[in-house]
């Protein structure tokens, strides 16, 4: 009897186009199941996020101390969050960044950018989180054109060559792109949207936050209009492109050039130079993403002053901390930072989760 091996040498050998045919049907279905299970886990919807189709699209607006009202057209000064893929049902967490951006800024215009908002006149979709945000009269939602903010930016041309390629990272790396743009052509602040803003940023120009030793972040940034700094990022983008290494265009770009625009080596030897300042990791990163899961653990209201004594925001690290449940009631930190800094979004998480 014939060996194993040999058998399947003979029979390559009478029928090669059926066999190729068949080998590369199996490994096409192949690297479509890896491309499926890498692009779920990179732009899929998040673990436990499920339930926000179930949930009522209205919600009762609370009573609302009287806001100034920004004007209809503010001059460069907002306060940005982007949403760069296409969902337009923000989760609970993303409420909170919005409503405790509102609240502590009641004189500025929050400007929620969504791509997969349609444009021109059409209504805004019938969700939980929109319409709970819409309570707010400062918070603007408004559809976000990728194509309109890059023109005119040297990330033009490299946003245009996307569509033709795929890339493991590309939908964060999309979000790098787009705050750096945003930053540069208009100004104002930009926040990640699981971040808890717990006071007023204002008083914070061309800064962004430290995330380590070694690493700045992005999740952050307070930039005046056509800051050179910004041009420097945007220029780098595209000259030390790499988007199959996660975070080399976010915040490894941003340490890169705060180096190079500073002059040193280490991130501790300057904190401040030419006008842009690294604030310390306290100011927005108080929990290392290493330690995600503190976010969820009991704290008295005594350590957690202690634990947030200089900071402006809290930064949830969503990547890591999404899906997670809690109960809205619970001494957890996360719990207590909704309850006291986006208390709208607070009551519908007691009433729905």
């Amino acid at each position: 009897m014939s060996s194993p091996p040999d058998c399947l040498l003979r029979l390559l050998r009478g029928a090669p186009r059926q066999w190729v045919c068949t080998l590369f049907i199996i490994g096409f279905k192949f690297t479509f199941f890896v491309f499926l299970m890498i692009y779920w886990h990179i732009v899929g919807e998040p673990k436990g996020q499920g339930h926000l189709y179930s949930l009522p699209a209205d919600v009762r607006c609370p009573h609302l101390a009287p806001l100034m009202l920004p004007p209809s057209s503010p001059p460069p000064g907002n306060i940005f969050f982007l949403e760069t893929s296409d969902r337009t049902n923000p989760n609970f967490l993303f409420m909170c960044s919005v409503e405790s951006a509102a609240r502590a800024h009641p004189e500025s215009r929050v400007v929620v950018l969504m791509k997969g908002l349609p444009g021109g006149n059409a209504s805004l979709p019938r969700h939980l989180g929109i319409s709970l945000l819409g309570c707010f009269p400062n918070v603007q939602m408004l559809p976000l054109d990728l194509g309109a903010l890059f023109r005119g930016t040297p990330l033009a041309a490299w946003h245009a060559a996307t569509r033709w390629r795929w890339e493991p990272y590309l939908l964060p790396v999309l979000s790098d792109a787009a705050r750096i743009a945003l930053m540069w052509k208009f100004g104002g602040i930009y926040l990640d949207t699981d971040f808890i803003v717990l006071k007023s940023l204002r008083n914070l120009t061309n800064t962004l936050g430290t995330q380590s030793r070694y690493v700045l972040n992005g999740a952050f940034l307070a930039f005046e209009q056509r800051h050179k700094f910004m041009a420097l990022c945007m220029r780098d983008f595209v000259a030390h492109y790499n988007g199959w290494v996660w975070g080399h265009q976010g915040p490894q770009l941003l340490t890169r050039v705060f180096k190079k625009w500073c002059g040193i080596r280490s991130l501790g030897e300057r904190h401040t130079c030419h006008g842009v300042t690294a604030l310390p990791r306290e100011a927005f990163y108080p929990i290392p993403w290493q330690n995600w899961k503190r976010y969820f653990e009991d704290i008295s209201p005594e350590e957690m002053a202690r634990l947030l004594n200089g900071t402006y925001a809290v930064h949830v690290w969503n990547k890591k901390s999404q899906g997670t449940r809690f109960e809205a009631t619970s001494q957890a930190l996360l719990a207590q930072l909704h309850a006291r800094y986006c208390p709208t979004t607070h009551e519908a998480m007691k009433m729905y989760l």
